[in-house]
């Protein structure tokens, strides 16, 4: 069963969906359902690295992953919240073994094609879902389960605002504008990819790439905004380079790039109200200042190592009780990855995490803009897919700056996928009903 096509088709899509849309699953089936979820997936995890051993070892998985890891479990020693660390440090583990399992056991293919069916089920479902909710319910919606609190309920509360038809920012099924905003731009890229690749018909990808940008649009998330301009930039860069005939062409062509990375970093300093302004934010980028201000000065009390890593931040642990209060709700991220990692695990952590995304970034790079080589003087063709990592990192970096999901469910585990995946061989097709063979080393 397990190494069945049927197996290897459902598999990484549940752990995909259940990463990219937990909130789907706590609002309909209760934290119990999605835990039970997770625990199946975690073990079915573990199942596939049993049977693929041969495949991979500790030791080949990339260092700074290993060594971030590592400085999260020992940071329950000086953890301010040992119980929370516990806590954060189980769901960080179970989440990058999942990650593991799915770049060990699956090709970039099977996981392009997985990524791409849990982004499609994630979108026409939250379209579906809002609706609904407008045509039949009629009004906000709360999540299955939860009572309404006494009083004016927080907008934050809602798992549907009842938007869709008054042209406001819908939520989908995962209960948050801005998170499906990121799938929506998640599923530009995918869906681009398999345009690029041919590995969908035409005009069914071209319908859910539409879907993709149409959500965008109900959704205007100022900060994917800025992640599609990124995205943008670097194919472009990628075409660029690849373009270039060569060597020193090349080099001509980073130099460029260089250059106009800096024109650009300029003009976004000097214009930066005016950007605001037309991206509908406010000048302290509605609140997240005053956010990142308060979760500064606690970083700086214990600078070093920090207070204990916990990824989110457990609402009813101090100081998190009470540190950020937004719209009635207690806020449980710094909504900046980079602060939240030197907020719980001080400078060290900073320069663990940072290392683990740069070099999966130069990877993906590397990917992306050299001819495979399958003998000594035989390059083989550019393809679409071996753009996908350096999309995915791209579209994950951006959304750091303004949200923690980097060191979370779906970011996390695409941080991983990303990083073991351009670290280790590549794998080649599975024949299905069959144990999987090792491959030999790059």
């Amino acid at each position: 069963m397990i190494d069945s096509r049927a197996f290897r088709t459902a598999f990484p899509v549940l752990a995909l969906f259940t990463v990219l849309a937990g909130d789907a699953w706590r609002y309909s089936i209760t934290w119990w359902g999605f835990s039970a979820i997770v625990v199946a997936v975690s073990t079915v995890s573990v199942i596939l690295l049993v049977r693929n051993r041969d495949y991979w070892s500790i030791g080949r998985l990339p260092y700074p992953l290993l060594a971030f890891l590592v400085l999260c479990t020992v940071s329950l020693i000086w953890s301010y919240y040992p119980s929370g660390t516990a806590l954060g440090l189980a769901a960080t583990l179970l989440t990058v073994l999942s990650g593991v399992a799915i770049a060990v056991c699956f090709t970039r293919e099977e996981l392009l094609r997985a990524l791409g069916t849990a982004l499609r089920i994630i979108l026409g479902l939250s379209i579906v879902f809002e609706l609904c909710v407008s045509l039949f319910v009629r009004a906000p919606l709360m999540p299955f389960w939860t009572a309404a609190p006494a009083g004016k309920v927080p907008q934050l509360l809602y798992w549907s605002r009842d938007l869709l038809l008054e042209g406001g920012k819908i939520q989908g099924i995962v209960g948050n504008s801005s998170l499906l905003a990121m799938v929506a731009l998640l599923g530009l890229v995918v869906f681009g990819v398999q345009l690029g690749a041919g590995s969908v018909r035409r005009g069914w990808g071209i319908f859910w790439f539409l879907v993709a940008v149409a959500t965008v649009f109900m959704t205007r998330s100022a900060t994917i905004t800025l992640a599609i301009a990124a995205l943008i930039l670097v194919l472009a860069a990628v075409l660029l380079v690849r373009r270039a005939p060569t060597a020193r062409a090349r080099t001509g062509v980073y130099w460029g790039l260089v250059a106009v990375a800096l024109v650009a970093i300029a003009a976004g300093i000097t214009f930066r109200d005016h950007l605001l302004s037309l991206m509908g934010k406010s000048d302290d980028l509605t609140g997240r200042l005053d956010i990142w201000q308060k979760v500064i000065h606690l970083a700086q009390e214990r600078p070093i190592f920090g207070w204990g890593w916990i990824s989110y931040w457990v609402p009813w642990l101090a100081p998190f009780d009470n540190l950020v209060v937004k719209g009635g709700v207690r806020q449980l991220h710094a909504h900046n990855a980079w602060i939240d990692v030197w907020f719980q695990l001080g400078i060290i952590g900073l320069i663990v995490f940072g290392l683990l995304v740069l070099t999966t970034l130069v990877r993906s790079w590397s990917l992306a803009v050299d001819r495979p080589q399958f003998a000594v003087n035989q390059p083989g063709r550019y393809t679409a897919i071996s753009l996908l990592p350096l999309l995915l990192m791209v579209a994950l970096i951006m959304q750091s700056l303004a949200e923690s999901r980097l060191l979370v469910e779906y970011g996390l585990l695409l941080l991983t996928v990303c990083a073991v995946s351009t670290k280790l061989p590549t794998r080649t097709a599975v024949a299905t009903d069959a144990p999987a063979t090792a491959l030999p080393r790059r």
